[in-house]
């Protein structure tokens, strides 16, 4: 079984929805979370199902223990059992030193950071003989812009995340990566009004010369998953078209 999630940014579009159809296409039973998008998760559920493959939705706050809990047994009930994990939930939110406030730092690691450990506790459960686990970074952890102290401390948090759980969970046949991905444009980026202006930033420090896209993304996790990457743990994969400060 594929398990994939979403939480704020995630499976209902962008990244998320071409990593859960990347995979569905290669055999994959997919677990679609959603947190509010209902509507956003029933139309990934749809096209795959469409295509000849097997999802479901499953709604869960990933930042509560509970609710992912609930998940993990909503998987086990419907598939028995998960070979890959993809930790997609996130949110981001850019703000300058002198706006940080309590409330803003809990709300991005609650996601971010303590969502991934309470969903990785669980489903790990369900892999009894082995699995890949990939934890969605981002290239920030290595090259943080202004204004993103939390959000990259939180995707720096996810880097060495993977590696520890790597070390920890080895010996049981399941491999954790994290999958960074570069600037990379959605849906949620085209409506938030960035587009232009990261564009423009990201393009003269790119080797490639472009932006990245849902798709490019899909096919490193692809590889993540499969057993082509199977002597591949505890690494951090930049998917970024070679982007640097």
């Amino acid at each position: 079984m594929q398990w994939l999630r979403e939480h704020r940014k995630g499976l209902a579009r962008g990244i998320g929805a071409a990593i859960a159809k990347s995979l569905a296409a290669e055999g994959a039973s997919v677990v679609v979370n959603y947190s509010s998008s209902k509507a956003g998760a029933d139309k990934v559920v749809n096209e795959i199902v469409k295509a000849g493959g097997k999802a479901i939705a499953v709604q869960a706050d990933l930042s509560n223990a509970e609710e992912a809990t609930k998940l993990a047994a909503a998987a086990k009930k419907e598939f028995g059992k998960v070979d890959i994990l993809v930790n997609n939930a996130g949110v981001y939110d850019f703000r300058p030193l002198e706006s940080i406030d309590s409330a803003h730092i809990q709300r991005i690691f609650d996601i971010n950071v303590f969502g991934l450990l309470h969903t990785t506790r669980e489903v790990v459960k369900l892999m009894p003989d082995g699995g890949s686990v990939i934890n969605i970074s981002s290239v920030v952890a290595k090259t943080p812009p202004p204004g993103s102290a939390v959000y990259s401390a939180t995707k720096g948090a996810v880097d060495v995340i993977s590696r520890v759980l790597a070390q920890e969970l080895g010996a049981r046949k399941i491999r954790v990566n994290s999958l960074s991905p570069g600037f990379t444009i959605t849906e949620g980026v085209q409506s938030s009004g960035i587009e232009d202006a990261f564009t423009e930033s990201t393009i003269p420090r790119t080797p490639l010369g472009r932006v990245g896209q849902p798709e490019d993304i899909a096919k490193v996790a692809l590889f993540l998953a499969s057993d082509d990457s199977g002597w591949i743990t505890g690494e951090t994969v930049l998917a970024g078209g070679g982007v640097r400060v």
